[in-house]
């Protein structure tokens, strides 16, 4: 599993460019903080602060993103004195808190400025409870955020600004949705509810560290749209704080607290969570949970007991999301996944149409946005079908309907592939039996998911015509293997995500 975790694919290297960005951007905050006379707790404040705004703000452009980071303070500064002064009027601190969890989830609708603004403020409530912050540290701990943001920015946007050459394209908005039809709408509701219960039963566990509850139960829910998806999720970070506690048994409680020896290991963690957060949630959640032990060591606290401890209120957190995504507004993996599938199969379908008007003679015809788009379609897909492939899931039948569902879509993806780098070479002409061709790409997507409707049996075969251009015959040769992906899709998407399901 290690291995598989640091050989895992790593276009441009920007996962290895963002942990070490990430190191290079919190480490001089958190010293420039400790210079400029900061206790400990704003260190750490700064140090926190940098990385969450290294972490989330994830807008498809540098402007974007610079807005983003400017945004933070405003929305972050007025939460945190807020939890600060409410600090010893537990019933008010509690409401406000999961005011800010339904405010923050219901923020996500406007894209990943909504979406790293809501978790800023969230953060900054679940820090002043971490690290027990009362009015009087207000000034220190503000001037350490903003400090850290200031000197993070500098070498996110100065230093080391390297997604003017890779940007991230932005995956295409899905269709608007009304009150708790809406994703954003159901997630707050959800994990509010989530919340709520973590709350309550992890002051039950522990009057003293509810909050790892409440921030596991908050957590889950991110990037997360069905219930097996957060299912899932949830057992991963259970998986990866079990794993963390054990390596803090044995790392983090031998140090004492020792400045140096903690400062390196809690900088290789914050490597870690960076390089990681894509491939694996469980590794992820490992250097986290080492992080958080070191830093308790730091602050003096740390015992096997509250190690413990912090697994108890993991557990609660993330029973608590699972009882909400269950019971509150449930949305099915079917549901999901179907959904984007549709998209998906709808974007081949663009694909192919811009395609055939390229090789028509249309030069403002350009299918590469949609093979893009199909890419990011694909990988959501892929997000979706992972409860169902998870080695774990006792659904045998619906495992090997998602297996065939990838399969065909990956086939399709290929054939798109190749049919856009026939429809960019300017030699390809244009061939009458395209038109044909495209339209029984049409006919098989409508009939993919119109009611009633039966799919063709398959794809007709297309003889060869040597007298038509070469770029001609391949561009047919792709359609013919599109009309064929799409056709074989039809078994395992039209058919009953319960019924019995033989793989062919």
């Amino acid at each position: 599993m290690l291995k598989r975790m640091f050989v895992a694919p790593d276009p441009g290297r920007l996962r290895l460019r963002s942990a070490a960005r990430a190191v290079l951007g919190i480490a001089p905050a958190v010293a420039l903080s400790g210079l400029a006379g900061h206790s400990l707790l704003a260190a750490i404040a700064g140090g926190l602060a940098a990385l969450l705004a290294l972490f989330t703000v994830t807008d498809p452009t540098v402007r974007g993103q610079a807005v983003t980071t400017a945004w933070l303070p405003a929305v972050g500064f007025p939460v945190l004195v807020l939890a600060t002064v409410l600090h010893e009027h537990p019933l008010a601190r509690d409401a406000a808190f999961l005011a800010v969890v339904g405010a923050g989830v219901y923020a996500r609708r406007w894209g990943p400025r909504g979406h790293a603004l809501g978790i800023f403020a969230f953060m900054m409530f679940f820090m002043a409870q971490f690290l027990r912050a009362v009015p009087a540290h207000l000034p220190e701990l503000c001037g350490a955020v903003a400090l850290a943001l200031v000197v993070s920015s500098a070498v996110r946007f100065g230093a080391w600004c390297y997604e003017r050459r890779f940007p991230a394209p932005p995956l295409p908005a899905p269709p608007v949705a009304r009150g708790l039809a809406r994703t954003t709408t159901r997630q707050a509701v959800q994990t509010t509810a989530a919340c709520a219960v973590a709350l309550g039963i992890g002051q039950l566990v522990s009057a003293d560290r509810w909050y790892w509850a409440v921030v596991t139960a908050w957590w889950i829910f991110v990037n997360t749209s069905s219930r097996g998806e957060t299912l899932i999720r949830g057992f991963r970070r259970v998986l990866g704080t079990v794993a963390g506690i054990a390596a803090g048994l044995l790392i983090a409680i031998p140090l004492h607290g020792a400045p140096v020896p903690t400062a390196a290991l809690v900088a290789v963690c914050v490597f870690g969570i960076f390089y990681t957060a894509g491939p694996s949630y469980s590794w992820m959640m490992f250097f986290v949970t080492v992080m958080a032990g070191l830093l308790y060591g730091l602050l003096g606290v740390l015992h096997p007991g509250l190690l413990a401890l912090r697994f108890e209120q993991t557990a609660v957190g993330a029973i608590a999301a699972t009882l909400a995504v269950v019971l509150v507004l449930p949305v099915t993996t079917h549901a999901t996944t179907d959904g984007w599938i549709q998209r998906a199969v709808h974007c081949v379908r663009d694909c192919t149409a811009v395609s055939a008007r390229r090789l028509a003679g249309d030069a403002e015809a350009d299918p590469s946005p949609y093979v893009a788009e199909l890419e990011l379609l694909l990988a959501r897909v892929r997000l979706s079908l992972a409860p169902l492939l998870h080695p774990l899931s006792p659904l045998r039948h619906r495992k090997a309907r998602a297996r065939q569902v990838m399969t065909y879509l990956d086939d399709c993806a290929a054939q798109v592939r190749g049919l856009a780098e026939v429809a960019a070479d300017p030699a390809a002409s244009h061939d009458a039996r395209l038109t044909a061709a495209c339209q029984r790409v049409e006919t098989v997507v409508g009939a993919l998911f119109a009611p009633g409707a039966e799919p063709a049996v398959g794809a007709t075969a297309l003889a060869p015509a040597p007298q038509h251009h070469p770029g001609a015959e391949r561009a047919l040769a792709h359609l013919h293997g599109l009309e064929s992906a799409l056709t074989a899709l039809a078994q395992p998407v039209r058919s009953s995500p319960r019924a019995p399901f033989a793989a062919s």
